[in-house]
């Protein structure tokens, strides 16, 4: 397998245009096929004022491209047996031994499932998101700024939802949520760490990912990129078919980027290109660059094989449909293209952030990508245009 050279230079050219058309701000990207990087660029400006190009070491709000490290983490965990896919939630967070389903009627019945570590790793927990249309317990989180407060720790946070109802029966259905919020604070309980010590010291030192943090050191901060977009993180999602508008947002008051003690396991997390980058080599194969072993090769087969059974397919996230994908122990799969929407292969995997970063691992063809940028809300699907544009250089012929 190589890449053809002129068709390579559309993922460059297609990200040029969306700059072009004030679509986006920035984007920037990586692709690899095997130990060779065929394609990397980034387009676009720094600044607010869309004056200064982007700098290679710009930071971003990665949003829900921290879920994956925090469920390596989970992971790494299990496979030392002080966690297990089989344990109840309510053993680390109690709230959760009572639950409640609020069915759409607003009615009230007992749940008859207890809540797994599993459930949390696949979003099926019952939980739910802020941003979710036509979800009566969204609604219950709106009202209670789930998303929105960020005075909240992350125990806090986990307690909360506890009280709340869930939204279906533990088990039942797949639904993006907080899921991995909840996991994040029960590898809290497990270890006696807080959710940065864990990452760091599990991930970040091992795979030299230096300028991952769930905040950006003050001799940072003119690297950090400012945010776009038309819709606050805890807002319910309104479907739209808009062009995006580069309407500048106020970031910090919902991912501040000062904190000393904002964490979340679902989003939070400030990263570079470059070292989000060195984590997908643990996704590909449990090792760093380096070469050690941060999970084992069972683990790694295990956590990408999918765990969503044909009834609750296809998966979707409010209006956004994901046909032809599963879920793992990590992210999306793909187990059948012949639904897929966007160019893919089967086993293709990983997962995206709300601000417009992306990244792909495909293990059968050693081929990974990551796309950069901070536009939240966008209606062009940007990581899987450039996914997209990625593939179709590949050729058995080149």
């Amino acid at each position: 397998m190589k890449a053809l050279p002129a068709r390579i230079d559309r993922i460059r050219e297609f990200a040029q245009s969306l700059i072009d058309e004030k679509l986006f701000p920035n984007i920037a990207w990586r692709v690899a096929l095997g130990d060779s990087v065929i394609s990397e660029g980034g387009v676009g400006f720094q600044d607010a004022q869309l004056a200064h190009p982007l700098r290679d070491d710009a930071i971003y709000r990665i949003y829900s491209m921290t879920k994956p490290l925090v469920s390596i983490v989970a992971l790494q965990l299990i496979e030392e047996n002080r966690l297990s896919l089989y344990q109840s939630v309510a053993h680390y967070i109690p709230g959760f031994a009572s639950n409640t389903i609020l069915e759409n009627s607003g009615k009230q019945v007992a749940s008859e499932h207890p809540l797994l570590i599993e459930h949390l790793l696949t979003h099926r927990s019952g939980l739910a998101y802020d941003f979710l249309p036509d979800s009566p317990v969204a609604a219950l989180y709106r009202e209670a700024a789930m998303a929105g407060d960020v005075s909240r720790s992350l125990s806090e946070l986990s307690h909360a939802l506890a009280e709340l109802p869930l939204s279906s029966e533990p088990g039942s259905q797949w639904q993006y949520s907080f899921s991995t919020d909840v996991l994040a604070h029960v590898l809290e309980c497990v270890t006696g760490k807080s959710l940065y010590e864990l990452l760091k010291e599990r991930l970040f030192d091992p795979l030299n990912m230096q300028e991952t943090a769930f905040f950006v050191k003050p001799e940072q901060q003119h690297r950090l990129l400012s945010l776009y977009g038309v819709r606050d993180l805890g807002h319910e999602a309104v479907l739209t078919t808009e062009p995006n508008r580069l309407e500048l947002m106020d970031a910090e008051r919902g991912y501040p980027s000062d904190s000393s003690t904002f964490e979340r396991g679902g989003h939070g997390l400030f990263s570079t290109l470059a070292d989000y980058y060195r984590f997908l080599q643990v996704v590909m194969d449990g090792t760093s660059e380096s070469g050690e072993v941060l999970l084992s090769v069972p683990m790694v087969n295990m956590m990408w094989r999918n765990r969503i059974p044909q009834s609750q397919l296809p998966l979707a996230i409010g209006h956004s449909p994901m046909p032809g994908y599963g879920w793992n122990l990590f992210g999306r799969v793909m187990i059948d293209t012949g639904f897929a929407l966007n160019l893919s292969s089967d086993g293709e995997g990983g997962w995206s952030g709300a601000a417009s970063t992306y990244f792909w691992v495909d293990r059968t063809m050693n081929f990974r990508g990551i796309v950069m940028s901070q536009y939240q809300g966008s209606t062009l699907p940007l990581g899987t245009e450039m996914q997209a544009l990625a593939y179709q250089a590949l050729s058995n012929n080149a």
